[in-house]
């Protein structure tokens, strides 16, 4: 009987061990199964080496900024160095705390995880990542996920064996998407939190650690309270593994919830406009410069740099200023709207207020996908004049209304638009570019992409053609009497003799005093005097890439040219006379640093150094007693005087000031020594436009953005904008001393009002 027993444990214990041996043995042939690709393919040796991720292209300004990307997957991978210790330490305490012991598999907590369901998942970080990069989403069919597990194992080993655990965790928290168009740690931190990732504080680390559960139900924009229940289990698992003390968990678990959401797309953040421009330059360039295999770049998906000429603080200061000035303006704009039976236009018949407003609908993109879906024009009006919920632009923040798209149309047709560009005359680098008040809403800009009748703004180029020319000084005097171009000549059918805009005639004016006071009498002596081609050559040679009829009227500025030709051949004056294109980049690179292409500056000679001394000091004359004045002083514009416009330069500023025809378009260029910025102000449609001149004028129009936007620069010392003169030529020819006293202006020059053409 004991023989008996003792035969039967033993048989026992073989089949036990045999069991549990062949258990062994099958799992280490389905190992082997998955290792050679028996049970569907894995990663090769050169995968691993460089996974498939996708890149985000990265915008960064000139002062080392990321101010925008171009992304499929807004993800910019980092290096292990830029993390902080606080997120790698909540990573390990919160998803595996044996990570920098096991190999890839932590085989105790795979055991707890089988014997006690319940426990905690028994996925290392390393397995995660093999599932992230390789393996894909889990299988709800349970020999599939048992299969994928293995999977992840090999994977997960090999990861093992080929990276350290420095570039495995940089690599988990590079991949993972915490939504929100924040795919990696990097743009997480980022969006969520404003900043780097290594500025991230512990409580903020621990967030971000929390989400990798699961970012959708752990979001912070959804969940705020699911949130920092989870935050606090990432701090006490910290406080578990000796990461942080108890004091300090209870302290952080204590603080108010806060995050700082900072989206990135193409209709958020800095340089917006800039930025679509850019893009568009990043299309063609692409094309024409492929990769070494023979490949296109991709601009969303293979990690560039592109490192522009922009500078991130300007930027944020054009656009403040702009946005602080707009936003001001317009409540006037709508005020006086109240009054106008035909608003937001003037000057124009129902008949062709209807016309404007199909237009509108018609280049509208609904009314394109509509026409696209094939519906018809009964259907897509019934669609345009049916209420529906919206989200709207006001510069109180967006508004939640009900309306019609008819009525959005005409909505938008009230808001006045803006557009700033700042160029370094120097190097024809463009500091700040502001295309509009706002991406989202209104998406045309008006920088590079619109082109509006300049005004006065164009005079300077009249001014250095002749003194240029004829090496005229701001002495020389003309009479202030109409002056006529006859029929004919130039090719003009009718003759022309335009009129000051103060009509004030009589008396003797220096060139100084006709620029100052943009005389329109003076400009057309002047245009007459060189001839009007040669006013063309000189703005063409100085910038100006537009095409421009030869006439005479292009001396009060008949002309319609965009922001960024003007301000780049103001530049010219700034310059010496030299003309240096503008660069909106400096270099592009690939992914591990290669520099793919460095741009440089092209530059050539317009005008004479004299010339271009003797254009800005005149130009000096219209901040210092013509229609710039205002810089000068402290202005008062509706009564307001407290909050924006108290400027008071005192330093030498070129400006010019612009107004056209029934003040559909207001402008001012300035330059300083080494900073040449121009503003646009005026209606989507030219009707769009204040009644009279007083606030209509570009010196109430958009000059206050100028000067909003250099106060906020000069405050910044750290870019050094120049307050000092402009450097005079030696030996400089042309006379400047007229041996005039400053009380004795001339009437023309006391003038606030612009000139306006015809």
């Amino acid at each position: 009987m004991t023989t008996e027993k003792t035969t039967n444990f033993k048989k026992y214990i073989k089949w036990f061990w045999g069991i549990v041996l062949g258990g062994f043995l099958s799992i280490v042939f389905l190992f082997l199964l998955t290792s050679w690709g028996v049970l569907g393919v894995l990663p090769t040796f050169e995968e691993l080496e460089n996974p498939e991720t996708n890149l985000a292209t990265e915008v960064i300004s000139s002062d080392g900024k990321t101010i925008g990307k171009y992304a499929t997957e807004n993800r910019t991978p980092i290096l292990y160095k830029e993390l902080p210790q606080n997120i790698v330490d909540a990573l390990v305490a919160t998803e595996d705390e044996r990570f920098y012991e096991h190999a890839g598999i932590d085989f105790r907590g795979t055991a707890r995880a089988i014997l006690k369901p319940g426990s905690g998942g028994a996925s290392t970080i390393t397995q995660q990542l093999a599932k992230m990069l390789f393996t894909g989403r889990a299988s709800r069919n349970i020999v599939m996920r048992v299969l994928q597990k293995v999977k992840e194992w090999v994977v997960a080993t090999k990861l093992e064996s080929q990276y350290t655990k420095q570039e495995i965790i940089a690599m988990y928290l590079n991949k993972y998407d915490f939504l929100n168009q924040a795919v990696g740690i990097r743009s997480a931190s980022r969006i969520y939190f404003g900043k780097e990732p290594k500025n991230l504080a512990i409580e903020e680390s621990a967030m971000l650690v929390g989400m990798l559960k699961n970012s959708s139900y752990f979001n912070p924009l959804r969940r705020e309270e699911k949130v920092k229940q989870r935050t606090n289990v990432v701090l006490k698992q910290m406080t578990r593994s000796g990461f942080i003390t108890e004091v300090e968990k209870d302290s952080l678990q204590n603080l108010p919830f806060k995050i700082n959401y900072t989206p990135e797309s193409h209709d958020v953040g800095l340089a917006t406009y800039f930025r679509g421009h850019l893009q568009k330059f990043l299309r063609a360039w692409v094309q024409k410069n492929p990769k070494p295999n023979g490949e296109e770049y991709n601009i969303y998906k293979d990690g560039l740099k592109i490192y522009v000429t922009i500078d991130s603080r300007m930027q944020q200061y054009a656009e403040e200023a702009v946005k602080e000035h707009m936003a001001n303006l317009q409540s006037y704009f709508f005020k006086e709207q109240e009054r106008n039976r035909t608003a937001p236009f003037y000057d124009l018949e129902t008949e062709q207020i209807n016309g404007t407003l199909k237009r509108a609908k018609e280049n509208s993109e609904r009314f394109k996908r509509l026409k696209i879906a094939g519906k018809s024009s009964k259907e897509i009006d019934e669609i345009f004049n049916t209420k529906t919920e919206m989200t709207v632009f006001s510069w109180k923040g967006e508004l939640d209304t009900i309306m019609s798209p008819n009525d959005s149309i005409k909505y938008y047709k009230y808001f006045l638009r803006s557009g700033l560009v700042s160029i370094e005359p120097q190097s024809g680098h463009i500091k700040a570019w502001v295309g509009g008040i706002n991406n989202k809403h209104f998406k045309y800009d008006a920088v590079a992409q619109q082109k509006r009748q300049v005004g006065s703004t164009f005079k300077p180029f009249v001014y250095a053609t002749a003194i240029n020319q004829l090496r005229m000084s701001p002495c020389d005097e003309y009479p202030n009497t109409l002056y006529t171009i006859p029929k004919g000549k130039y090719g003009i059918p009718e003759a022309w003799t335009p009129e000051n805009a103060n009509k004030k005639y009589g008396g003797m004016l220096t060139l100084k005093d006709g620029l100052a006071g943009s005389v329109n009498t003076m400009s057309a002596r002047l245009i007459d005097k060189v001839t009007p081609e040669n006013v063309v050559r000189l703005a063409k040679s100085a910038g100006i890439e537009s095409e421009i009829e030869p006439n005479p009227a292009i001396a009060l500025g008949a002309v319609d040219l965009s922001l960024l030709e003007m301000v780049s051949a103001y530049s010219t004056f700034a310059n010496k006379g030299l003309r240096v294109n503008p660069m909106i980049l400096t270099r592009i690179e690939d992914k591990n640093g290669t520099v793919l292409e460095q741009f440089t500056p092209e530059t050539k000679e317009v005008l004479s150094e004299d010339s271009a001394y003797v254009i800005l000091d005149l130009m000096k004359g219209v901040t210092q007693s013509g229609s710039g004045v205002r810089l000068r002083s402290t202005w008062t514009f509706a009564g307001k005087t407290a909050t924006g416009f108290p400027y008071k330069f005192t330093n030498p500023i070129a400006g010019k000031t612009g107004t056209t025809q029934n003040q559909s378009d207001g402008w001012f260029m300035g330059i300083v020594p080494n900073l040449a910025t121009g503003v646009w102000t005026g209606g989507e449609d030219r009707a769009t436009h204040f009644a009279g001149i007083t606030k209509g004028q570009g010196a109430t129009m958009s000059l206050p953005s100028w000067a909003l936007f250099m106060r906020k620069c000069y405050a910044d010392k750290t870019l050094n904008i120049s307050q000092e003169d402009f450097e005079e030529p030696e030996n400089l020819s042309i006379n400047l001393d007229c041996n005039k006293t400053s009380g004795e202006e001339d009437e023309n020059d006391k003038k606030s009002d612009e000139d306006i053409d015809f």
